[in-house]
């Protein structure tokens, strides 16, 4: 497995080992060992699935302390946008933006640390996303920002109106409206 950095701070990308041949392929999606040797001692409590249609957008969600969870997000089947924003108010990179393709081709995975925003887009007809969390979901903490934000800028990829988005998710509230949270 390689570890790919990315412009911000503790947000990086896990590229696995894939061995193909003629009969299709073999890879390690998660190894407990080599995963805490690349990333600290991550102890991942649960694991999460979701399936959804093209044109749906989930997100931007965050757990508020003391349950904020770290994830490893992966795309099995089709292909996502996945999108995060820098919610760590003491970090240089504060309010930042990464958008990724995970998709069930590049295999690729992304560990998001505490103190982020997270949502996803699909962008092919379908796409099954499973995540680990370190810590288990609190209905409580649960929060989110708003996914149009005007002071995020994020490009979703899809147009706007053909985009899928629960009735919770249109009514977050915007980033200027989520702080002193991490």
């Amino acid at each position: 497995m390689n570890l790919v950095k990315t412009e911000i701070k503790d947000l990086v990308i896990l590229e696995p080992t894939i061995f193909e041949d003629e009969r299709g392929y073999f890879m390690e999606s998660y190894n407990m060992q080599k995963t805490n040797t690349l990333l600290g001692g991550i102890n991942f409590v649960q694991d999460n699935e979701s399936l959804s249609t093209r044109g749906v957008l989930r997100g931007l969600h965050f757990q508020k302390p003391p349950f904020a969870q770290a994830k490893l997000i992966r795309c099995i089947v089709g292909e996502i946008l996945d999108v995060v924003v820098d919610l760590r108010e003491n970090s240089s990179s504060y309010g930042s933006v990464k958008s990724i393709i995970l998709s069930s081709v590049n295999k690729k995975q992304l560990f998001i640390p505490k103190g982020f925003a997270h949502g996803f887009v699909v962008l092919s007809d379908t796409a099954l996303i499973s995540y680990k969390v370190d810590n288990y979901y609190s209905h409580a903490h649960d929060s989110g920002i708003l996914w149009n934000d005007p002071a995020l800028n994020i490009d979703w990829v899809i147009n706007p109106d053909q985009l899928i988005i629960s009735s919770k998710d249109q009514n977050l509230l915007p980033l200027v409206k989520n702080k002193n949270i991490f």
